[in-house]
């Protein structure tokens, strides 16, 4: 007896090939455009089905015309007849061993609850930035397998910069192996009462690298505009199209003379500046404390922050601590009595939390306590235009404000604000389904101190610059 040899027309590129060879249990490919995601995406698929009979891979893209459009094309194109078939009434690809690629979409948060029954063997997801990280989470928690198949359910993931998901990606997959690699996540388990080590792979590729790719595509990307072209063509997770405030700068060559950075190394504050705390509440979402100092030519610094984000994933996505206002303000005037004695500080707060009409406000709740502020304004358009005023940079390089690099939810949460892309939200305003907690009280602050729109604020050189005092450049950070 013969078996005929069915020929496959896939050379995978030297990227796809790292693909297809990872063994993490999570693995994200891409970051610019033309990297050959989707085909990626679908051959792993394939390979994964035809490997073990009756297995159950979901491919995903946020809607189904995306689906026809991308994956399913890939998958009648690319996998041969004599494999499988296609079936356009349950939207499923079928080989003869009995094992499926089911594909699916799901457009918006409320749709994750329709696989709430499946039971996926393999998860493929094209495009993840497109989701939100509820949707991500929520779909991980299907993956599941029999012990007779002998296979270990994995995540396989693509996407480019930008996005609503921009953010929680870039954290998730890119930040802890900038430039590629494996990163190990310890997992608790109440019911085990054990630990459980997970790998997670971040697979960088450029269009550069896709022989495939014509000329004329990548002098097509190169002609874009400046975010956009950093994104598509160089995979840049620090700009991307949408992004709501593109001139931040966070240059670590230059986090000790501040020059051109809005992100720097922290330094003694002198005790006669002005201190501010701003603060936005949250229970079930994070609240966010920042405290601030203004220097004599009124220059913002952010020197502290208190974020109340549940860091367990278990927890959800963008989900907050549940403390009670009591609880919050014991937290402030703890950390001030330590950090700061004797310095008056100048609250404001989100208007809202002065609203008594439901029984005891959330400010009245915290005054108790000896934690005082006053009501921001909370302007969303005027306040996010005050963001841009103070992100611009001086004739010597200076913005009129600066981020401790030790306030890493600032400095990871700012700039992967995008703009609002939803319907009821002016389109100038900042997506409000992302983590917009710090924005929002920093908004308060700003709103508190603002700038005129055509001031830039003045060099504190001929004052006192903390910036450029050689002491501090031979101290060591803690």
């Amino acid at each position: 007896m013969t078996t005929a040899r069915i020929r496959i027309d896939y050379a995978p590129t030297p990227r796809q090939t790292l693909f297809h060879l990872c063994g993490a249990d999570e693995c994200l490919y891409g970051g610019a455009a033309g990297g050959g995601k989707s085909r990626a995406v679908v051959m792993e698929a394939m390979i994964r089905c035809l490997e073990t009979p009756r297995v159950r891979a979901y491919l995903f893209r946020r809607t189904f015309r995306e689906l026809e459009d991308t994956l399913i094309a890939e998958a009648c194109g690319a996998i041969p007849a004599a494999l499988g078939r296609y079936v356009a009434a349950f939207h499923e690809y079928r080989f003869r061993n009995g094992s499926v690629m089911r594909f699916r979409h799901c457009q918006h948060d409320r749709d994750r609850f329709r696989y709430q029954g499946a039971e996926m063997d393999y998860l493929f997801i094209d495009e993840l930035t497109h989701f939100t990280q509820t949707v991500y989470d929520y779909l991980k928690t299907r993956l599941r397998t029999r012990k007779t198949t002998g296979i270990r359910p994995v995540v396989r993931c693509t996407a480019n910069p930008g996005g609503v998901g921009h953010g929680w990606v870039k954290a998730y997959f890119i930040d802890p192996n900038p430039g590629g690699g494996v990163y190990t996540r310890r997992v608790a388990s109440r019911a085990l009462k054990r630990h459980q080590e997970r790998t997670v792979a971040f697979i960088p590729a450029r269009a550069t690298d896709n022989p495939h790719l014509s000329e004329d595509y990548i002098f097509e990307l190169e002609q874009k505009p400046p975010a956009l072209r950093k994104a598509l063509l160089e995979g840049d997770w620090n700009a991307f199209e949408g992004q709501a405030f593109p001139e931040w700068t966070d240059d670590p060559a230059h986090y000790d003379d501040g020059l051109y950075t809005h992100v720097i190394a922290p330094f003694p504050l002198p005790a006669t500046w002005r201190r501010y705390r701003s603060f936005d509440f949250g229970y079930a979402r994070p609240f966010s404390v920042g405290w601030w100092a203004a220097d004599p030519d009124g220059r913002l610094y952010r020197y502290a922050e208190w974020y109340g984000a549940a860091r367990e994933q278990s927890a959800g996505a963008n989900a907050g601590l549940r403390l009670s206002p009591a609880e919050i303000a014991r937290g402030i005037a703890d950390f001030e009595s330590r950090n700061q004695p004797g310095i008056p500080v100048h609250g404001v707060a989100d208007p809202s939390i002065f609203d008594g009409s439901r029984g005891e406000s959330v400010a009245r709740q915290m005054e108790r306590l000896g934690v005082y502020f006053t009501p921001g304004d909370n302007a969303r358009l005027a306040g996010k235009m005050q963001l841009h005023y103070r992100l611009r940079f001086d004739g010597d390089g200076r913005p009129g404000l600066y981020v401790f690099h030790t306030c890493r939810d600032a400095v990871r949460t700012l700039p992967a604000l995008a703009y609002a892309a939803r319907p009821g939200i002016a389109a100038e305003d900042v997506d409000t389904g992302g983590e917009d907690h710090i924005y929002d009280e920093c908004r308060y602050l700003l709103m508190e101190n603002p700038l005129p729109a055509e001031t830039r604020p003045r060099s504190v050189a001929r004052h006192y610059d903390p910036l450029s005092v050689p002491e501090r450049r031979e101290r060591k950070l803690p």
